[in-house]
């Protein structure tokens, strides 16, 4: 008899935990498992990479409620109450996103309605709204938490998460550095922590890699290239923009694509404006196939603060792309100091000499280029440690 297992995710916008768990999701033996899939957005583009075994569930009641007109929000007062409470909280400012989740849980969590169904197993994959989820309004035999970040929590925060790690069967963790952090800020639970990587698959990037991209991209210039979500706390694209400046000052040539979108846009926008980056620094917004840009750059740069992982940093190795990496926490998962790439400090200038180094040291390039190239690509046989988890 298959087993039931149910999986909740923000959205499938473009990220590292939504190519992972679609990854995972097509890697999944569907003779096992039947599979459902709760949203709390709808539209992200990897939603159409979903195999079709795939149950798609209906949005939650406040998705509903969100997408009605005002006069037909108005006529549900306990959700429009708790809207108004936690827009008042975000209005307070300089929260980070765990505590945005743990408001958003105390105030809207509570106008959710519970699932409809009975599950072996549910999967709240990533922390905070997922997990919370997870734990309060599903019925399942087991339930397992995802943590795909370095976690930094702290008092009352620290407090309101714990609880609902103590309630999980066990805790995936995607690298140990993820789960070194986790476990020091809940060692009591070190025993239901597991260390299970992303997954990702080298014959899927290397074929879309292929496909043609969306937007054209000059290559009269060296051709740097930067995906994820645009953010300054975690993704860094502060010290991205900085370093573009830097290096244009000094008289190095080059254009910087940047895939993605996210709240920090307008920013990038008016520095871009303010130092006359408009034909130096690209924002190419959000596509369902970075690859495509991935395979046609001459520098890949992470610029990253904190990764659990660095899912990308892992595609421009498949892609055997030269990496400028700074020294996050995770890096060293993946990265080999001048063997695979550079890993520099998380600085502006540290990132411009990586760099332009990486532009104008052919030796080194080559180098590089060679070692990606024989190095193993992807990791699809880590799957054997979700079955093991959740067997």
């Amino acid at each position: 008899m298959k087993q039931r297992i149910l999986f909740v995710i923000d959205s499938l916008g473009v990220g590292g935990a939504e190519k992972s768990l679609v990854t995972l999701l097509n890697l999944l033996d569907y003779s096992r498992f039947e599979v459902d899939l709760q949203l709390f957005a709808y539209g992200g583009v990897f939603e159409q990479f979903l195999p079709k075994e795939v149950n798609v569930l209906p949005p939650l009641d406040y998705t509903k409620f969100l997408e009605a007109p005002l006069w037909k929000q108005i006529l549900q007062p306990r959700k429009m109450l708790a809207r108004v409470r936690y827009s008042m909280f975000l209005r307070k400012g300089s929260s980070g996103h765990a505590e945005k989740a743990n408001a958003y849980w105390q105030t809207i969590g509570k106008t959710i309605s519970p699932s409809t169904k009975t599950y072996d197993i549910a999967i709240g994959y990533g922390q905070c709204l997922p997990s919370l989820y997870v734990i309060d309004k599903c019925e399942a035999k087991r339930k397992y938490l995802w943590v795909n970040c370095i976690f930094n929590l702290s008092g009352a925060g620290k407090g309101f998460q714990q609880s609902y790690y103590e309630k999980a069967d066990g805790i995936a963790c995607v690298s140990s550095e993820a789960k070194d952090k986790m476990i020091s800020l809940y060692p009591h639970l070190a025993e239901k922590m597991h260390l299970i990587p992303d997954l990702y698959d080298s014959d899927i990037i290397t074929r879309m890699s292929l496909l043609p991209s969306d937007k054209s991209i000059d290559h009269s210039l060296p051709v740097i290239m930067t995906a994820g979500r645009l953010n300054k706390p975690q993704k860094g694209y502060d010290l991205a923009l900085g370093a573009a400046k830097i290096l244009r000052d000094r008289g190095v040539k080059f254009r910087w694509y940047a895939v993605g979108e996210g709240p920090y846009r307008p920013e990038m926008e008016a520095y871009i404006g303010e130092n006359h980056l408009e034909d130096t620094f690209i924002l190419l917004g959000a596509t369902p196939n970075p690859y495509a840009y991935m395979r046609q750059c001459y520098v890949y740069v992470q610029t990253s603060r904190h990764e659990g992982f660095g899912l990308t940093i892992a595609e421009a190795r498949i892609l055997n792309r030269p990496v400028v990496c700074t020294n996050f926490e995770a890096c060293n998962m993946q990265m080999k100091h001048e063997q695979n790439g550079l890993v520099v400090d998380i600085d502006p200038i540290a990132i411009a000499d990586g760099i332009e180094r990486m532009l104008n040291d052919d030796a080194l390039r080559t180098s590089i280029i060679d070692y990606l190239e024989h190095e193993k690509k992807g990791n699809v046989e880590e799957i054997e440690k979700f079955y093991s988890l959740i067997e």
